[in-house]
Parts: structure tokens; sequence; C-alpha cells
């Protein structure tokens, strides 16, 4: 299947790529999206949340009162869950909540966000562009071209650009990425996906 290639003003040149069909035009599985997306937002968690339980607390080991007699309920030490300051009961401790996802799954995953984002027509494909100097202002004037500066953008890059890198960090709803790093997640979070034009060949290679 073929789409044009725009150039960084935002006008189509007569230059056209072809984009694989087992790569772009696969049946989309959503479970597999599913399990991807949810194993890299788990894989994110720090699991560093702690409390301290009973055993944890600082503090006498003495008996409050006497078992019987009082007319009250029976109590141990101060550190008993039921008083203000005790050990908190069943509290959350440091884990890791990382799980594993098949490599062929995730390679599955990849290939149906990536035919869902063409099947929308939101994957614009842009001829290799680079900056002279880091500059927030072209990067956002280039994103103003195909008029997504308030959309959730991702530019797919073959190979590290510091300029290009450098002029997208200031803007909170732009993100770059390189073709090897592409994971579904950011597929699924963006509005329109851009390709600089050698990215497209890495990026069927990879998959």
């Amino acid at each position: 299947m073929k789409i044009a290639i725009h150039n960084i003003k935002g006008k189509e040149t007569k230059k056209q790529v072809d984009l694989s069909k087992d790569i772009f035009g696969v049946e989309p599985n959503d479970h597999a999206i599913y399990l991807d997306v949810k194993q890299h937002l788990a894989n994110r968690r720090k699991g560093t949340h702690s409390s301290k339980e009973r055993g944890d607390i600082v503090g006498s080991r003495r008996k409050l009162r006497k078992q019987k007699g009082s007319g009250a309920a029976r109590v141990g030490d101060i550190k008993n869950p039921i008083f203000r300051g005790g050990g908190r009961v069943f509290g959350p401790r440091p884990r890791s909540y990382e799980f594993k996802v098949n490599k062929k799954v995730k390679r599955l995953a990849r290939k149906s966000a990536l035919s869902y984002k063409l099947s929308e027509k939101n994957i614009i494909v842009i001829e290799d562009f680079s900056f002279e100097n880091p500059s927030t202002k072209l990067y956002s004037s280039t994103l103003n071209n195909f008029d997504l500066l308030n959309n959730k953008t991702l530019l797919v890059l073959d190979k590290p650009n510091k300029n290009i890198l450098l002029s997208s960090r200031n803007l909170s709803k732009a993100k770059v990425v390189l073709a090897s790093e592409l994971n579904t997640y950011d597929i699924m979070n963006a509005n329109k996906m851009l390709f600089v034009e050698s990215s497209i060949k890495l990026v069927e290679e990879t998959f």
C-alpha cells in the first residue's frame, strides 16, 4: 500500500513510499495490544510503596491493661493497629509489578497498533530533515504546518538526532522516538504518527 510523502511545510511531494502489508496491514489483535500496554505501564511502576506494620513500630511491648475485670475489650500493647500510631494491617510492601509477555505477542501488538493508525489515516510520512540548532519554535512550526500543534504526536526517526529531540522536549504533546525503540503504548497514545522517510524501512526490518 502506497502513501504520499510530505515535506516539512506540510505539502505533498511527488514521491510515495510503499508500506508493507505485513506490518501496516495486518488484522489487529486487541488482546495482544492490551497485554503489551499493560506490561509497559506495569514496568514503569517503581513499586517502592511501603508502610509500617505492627512489628515495624518502635514502642513498648507492655500490656496496656489486665486481660480480665476491666469491663472493656482485651488489648495488647500500644502498637495494636486499632490505636492511633499503631501499625497498619496488611499494608503495602515494596514489590515488582513486572510480568512477561512473549516476543511474538509484543510484535503482533505493535503491528496491530500500526495497522490501526494506518486504517484511521493517522500516519504521515515526511522527508528526512534536521535542524542546525535546537529550536522549539521551528519544531512547533513544523507541527503547525500539518495542523497538529494541539494534538499528541509521535515522530519516528531512523537514527538519533539531538537537535530534533531537544527541539521537541518543551512541547508536552510532542514525543520523538527511534524506530528501534517504538512500542505499542506510544503508538496507541499518539493521535498522529510522523515517520521520516528513512525510518519506514528500519521499522519493517525491526518488526
